[in-house]
């Protein structure tokens, strides 16, 4: 595996930074998928987590990032997120057998959504959706959060792709 994944400039404005670190995280989870079968993408490898596998996680990435920004922040429906699915547990980390790259490509529309809602607001903006108390978070919060939660994500794509494989790098 190798990578030309860059950090964000070391001086750069609060968004820039914040952005750029999201950006980063958003690119390993992808790299960490560079090469992968469709059946190695799907194929659980830590037992007692059967839906840690890394479609998995970039089906789950792909909603957590719709809750926070189009959901939560916007205000938007709920209901086109599977994260909001009683009747299934984990329901935004299952895949339905899709293949890899299309999960991969509706991950990167949204990332490219999440930019663009990012882009149009103020980090001192708050969430608008009425249903949940995070709402009171503002886009700064949001950011750092997505930054933590993506790479944490991150972190468990390193080691399931070691496991499905072997195959282990960071930068």
């Amino acid at each position: 595996m190798s990578s030309e994944l860059e950090r964000p400039p070391r001086q750069a404005d609060e968004r820039t930074a914040l952005v750029g670190w999201l950006d980063l995280q958003r690119q390993i989870l992808r790299w960490k998928c560079e090469g992968l079968s469709d059946e190695d993408a799907r194929r659980p490898v830590i037992p007692t987590s059967p839906d840690m596998t890394m479609a998995g996680l970039i089906s789950h990435m792909r909603w957590t990032e719709h809750m926070w920004l189009e959901v939560l922040f916007l205000g938007g429906d709920k209901k086109q997120n599977p994260a909001f699915d009683d009747s299934s547990e984990n329901a935004d980390w299952h895949t339905a057998g899709r293949p890899l790259s299309e999960l991969l490509a509706e991950y990167e529309a949204q990332c490219t959504r999440s930019n663009a809602v990012i882009a149009a607001a103020g980090l001192d903006e708050t969430g608008r959706h009425p249903d949940f108390h995070d709402r009171s978070a503002n886009l700064r919060w949001i950011l750092i959060h997505l930054v933590e939660e993506t790479g944490r994500h991150a972190g468990h794509a390193d080691i399931v792709r070691e496991l499905l494989d072997g195959t282990k790098g960071y930068y």
